[in-house]
């Protein structure tokens, strides 16, 4: 009777503690990109509870029909060949689960890394999106304005994040609008995603960086087009330029509010540009220097060919 008391006592905490929290970001998605990541997270769920059901309904049916017998002490079982049907049940059923998961994985990588579904057509909005500790640096280069700690992005079109850092490793993300990626201080990251409803958003930095991760964190607010435009022109004729000096101050370590800035950081402070990086001009400068040489030879050849 007490054993039932205290199980019920405990389901009845748990219930409790459950219904005051919040609901999983994750699985409440607001743009292509995190319904792809929420689907196949509740996919997983679903196949790991069928597991366990079956695992709990199976060790039900042995405890109850081999339990012990009150079999006399010399009483010795028959012996049992194994069954080869069990075997390939035990082993193959996992080998389908792990080959099945592992090829819905890879495909939502490839679709979760390019232009979200339906926005192929759109002109995205690139924002180059940097970290310092314990900030976010948001530069808006087609609207020529910045922001610190939140971001304003229109809805119905792709985005296209440009993530690296002034400091350690960061991690960009937006749990409601897609899956996070890193950002580093040599290497230019790619990250597309997509708003489809208009409101507020949470995002953060899922990576450990120092003693303010925990407030590393950053607004975020979707709304239509027409708004978006209504802002940027707002932010244009109210805010004050960010200059060389202000940013070198910005980014030492510490914790900001939101602040709004005309202009911004790439034209002092551009982007890495090493080999690592997917903006890298070293194609570029590896023809430059292939046409160069190829002119040389020529040149050389006709030189010759006047003596």
């Amino acid at each position: 009777m007490k054993l039932k008391w205290s199980l019920l006592a405990v389901m009845a905490a748990i219930t409790a503690i459950l219904t005051g929290c919040e609901p999983l970001l994750v699985l409440d998605p607001k743009g292509p990109q995190a319904e792809r990541l929420a689907s196949d997270i509740l996919l997983s769920i679903g196949i790991m509870s069928f597991i366990v059901i079956a695992v709990f309904v199976m060790l039900i049916i042995m405890l109850v029909k081999y339990r012990a017998s009150k079999q006399s002490e010399d009483y010795e079982p028959p012996h049992i060949e194994g069954n080869h049907w069990v075997e390939a049940i035990c082993v193959g059923i996992p080998i389908i689960i792990v080959a099945y998961l592992s090829f819905v994985s890879v495909q939502s990588n490839y679709i979760v890394e390019a232009t979200p579904k339906g926005y192929e057509d759109k002109e995205p909005l690139v924002v180059y999106a940097s970290s310092s500790n314990w900030k976010w640096h948001f530069s808006y280069p087609e609207e020529g304005i910045e922001t610190v700690n939140y971001l304003y992005v229109p809805t119905d079109r792709p985005l296209e994040f440009k993530l690296y850092s002034y400091g350690p490793i960061t991690s960009f993300w937006i749990p409601q609008l897609g899956g996070q990626k890193y950002a580093m201080n040599d290497h230019v990251t790619t990250l597309h995603l997509a708003a489809d409803v208009p409101g507020e958003y949470m995002g953060r930095n899922a990576n450990f960086s120092g003693k303010g991760t925990a407030e590393n964190t950053f607004n975020v607010t979707a709304m239509s087009q027409e708004e978006f435009d209504e802002w940027v022109e707002e932010v244009k004729e109210t805010a004050d330029p960010l200059t060389e000096d202000k940013f070198e101050e910005l980014i030492e370590p510490g914790h900001l509010g939101q602040m709004t800035f005309t202009g911004t950081h790439l034209d002092f402070s551009p982007p890495p540009t090493g080999h690592h990086n997917e903006n890298s001009t070293d194609h570029d400068t590896s023809d430059e220097h292939s046409e160069h040489d190829a002119t040389e030879h020529s040149t050389s050849e006709h030189n010759d060919m006047n003596h």
